[in-house]
Parts: structure tokens; C-alpha cells; sequence
């Protein structure tokens, strides 16, 4: 029961993290105060009253609909609380109420963030992406990564330190590695193939969950990435020349799924 309990309080935590994610997604690719002005609808401009702004059940009891003009609320808002909603309960369950939880939980946060964020504009904010990569940094000098492949490479008197040496090492490695590729590509093609947006993306990553996880990140979210953005392409006939894919999104999606399951 008590674990229940726990699980029940990280999922109401979730939503309200969520319901104030929706306001960094919309207003931080667009250089918005996330404080000023208060909730309003996108079409009327009226305030959005306390009793329409509970996450999800407003919307459901609103029909998807702003109560004065009608407009249809974005569906993205009673998803991105759900699911925030469910990666707090799930970090929780598996990590009970322990430091672990409550980083899995910010990550959780940018990482949703950055899903939708990129989804939406192709924008990844540097409010995301680096200020993840001082978070990572400085919360693997207080909880052990799972997986330090730096504790091999480092003196005994220096493993203490193999936490915050594998985050370095993940967020310079892997995303300089990234940088390498897309430096290359452009040069080649002569057209921009990978954001710098989603450098930093996986810095953050690599800082966070250390040089293997963010290795596996890379691989599952380019492998997804590639499947599903050339079979969209084909479907609503896109030119694949020009169409910019949101590269971000997969690796964010890689990202959580590595962090929940493979490690």
C-alpha cells in the first residue's frame, strides 16, 4: 500500500510538472516568458481559469474545447501531462522514493520537453538541451551512475569521480561524434543534416545517463528515426530532399526507453 501511495503522489507530481511543461513547449521555442502573462486560449486571448486549467481533466470535461470560443485545445496538452504523469509513477516504481526517482524524474521533464518541442517548431531551447547538460553533470557528482565505464580507465584514487568522468565523457563523446557526422554530411551534400540543437540534445543525454546509455540512445533513436521518418516521407509523399525530420523527438523517445529499461 504504501508504495501505491508513493507511486499515486509521483503521478499527480507528473501532472502538474506536465501542465507547466505545456507552457515551456509552446513559449521557450518562441523566446516567451513562461511566467508572464498567465494561461490563455491561442484564438480568444481570454484567461484560462483555474477550474479549465486541471491537467487532463479539464480537457476531458471540456470536450477538447476552450469553454468561451469553442476552439479546439491542442491534443498535445493532455498527453504531454499523462505522459509526464506516467514517467514520474514509472520512476518511482522502479526506483522507489530515492534520489535515483527524483533524477529520472528531471529527465523525464526535459526530456518530454524536448520530444515536443522539436515535434512542433524542429527547435530544441537551450533552456532544455543545455541546461540539461549542467544538470547531468553536476547530479553525477551526488547519485552513482548505473553503468561507469570510466571505472576502468581511472586510478583508485580517482574512481570516486567515475560518475561525473562517464558523464563528461558521454556528453563530449558521443555528441562531438554526432557533431563529426553532421559536419561531414553537410560538407558532402552541402546542406545542413543534423542541427546543432540536437548536439546539445545529446550532451544532455550523456550527462545524464553516462557514455554507454547515451551510445545505445544514438543507435536506437537513429534506427527508429530513419524507419519511421522515410516511411512517413513515402506515405504523405514528402520530398525527402527538403523535409526537415524530427530528430530530436526519436532520440528523446530512445532516450526514456533506455533510461526505464536498459539499465
Amino acid at each position: 500500500m504504501r508504495i501505491t501511495l508513493e507511486i499515486a503522489i509521483a503521478a499527480l507530481f507528473g501532472l502538474l510538472f506536465g501542465s507547466f511543461l505545456n507552457v515551456c513547449i509552446f513559449r521557450l521555442p518562441r523566446d516567451l516568458s513562461v511566467a508572464w502573462p498567465g494561461s490563455r486560449c491561442l484564438e480568444c486571448n481570454h484567461r484560462i481559469l483555474a477550474r479549465d486549467n486541471i491537467p487532463v481533466l479539464s480537457y476531458l470535461l471540456l470536450g477538447g474545447r476552450c469553454r468561451h470560443c469553442r476552439s479546439s485545445i491542442h491534443w498535445r496538452y493532455p498527453v504531454v501531462e499523462a505522459l509526464t504523469a506516467a514517467l514520474f509513477a514509472a520512476g518511482v516504481s522502479k526506483w522507489g522514493p530515492t534520489p535515483d526517482a527524483a533524477k529520472f524524474a528531471l529527465f523525464a521533464f526535459l526530456m518530454v520537453g524536448m520530444i515536443f518541442s522539436d515535434l512542433e517548431t524542429r527547435l530544441l531551447p537551450d533552456e532544455f538541451t543545455k541546461g540539461g547538460i549542467v544538470a547531468g553533470l553536476l547530479l553525477a557528482l551526488v547519485i552513482p551512475l548505473p553503468r561507469e565505464l570510466m571505472m576502468l580507465f581511472l586510478p583508485g584514487e580517482w574512481r570516486r569521480f567515475a560518475g561525473l568522468a562517464d558523464a563528461a565523457a558521454g556528453a563530449t563523446l558521443v555528441s562531438g561524434a554526432m557533431w563529426s557526422v553532421g559536419y561531414i554530411y553537410g560538407k558532402v551534400r552541402e546542406r545542413e543534416g543534423l542541427g546543432f540543437g540536437d548536439v546539445k540534445m545529446v550532451a544532455a543525454i550523456g550527462a545524464f545517463l553516462g557514455l554507454a546509455p547515451a551510445l545505445m540512445t544514438v543507435l536506437i533513436g537513429c534506427t527508429v528515426g530513419t524507419v519511421l521518418g522515410l516511411g512517413y516521407v513515402w506515405l504523405a509523399k514528402k520530398d525527402l530532399a527538403t523535409y526537415e525530420l524530427p530528430f530530436g523527438t526519436f532520440l528523446g523517445a530512445a532516450a526514456l526507453v533506455v533510461a526505464v529499461f536498459l539499465q
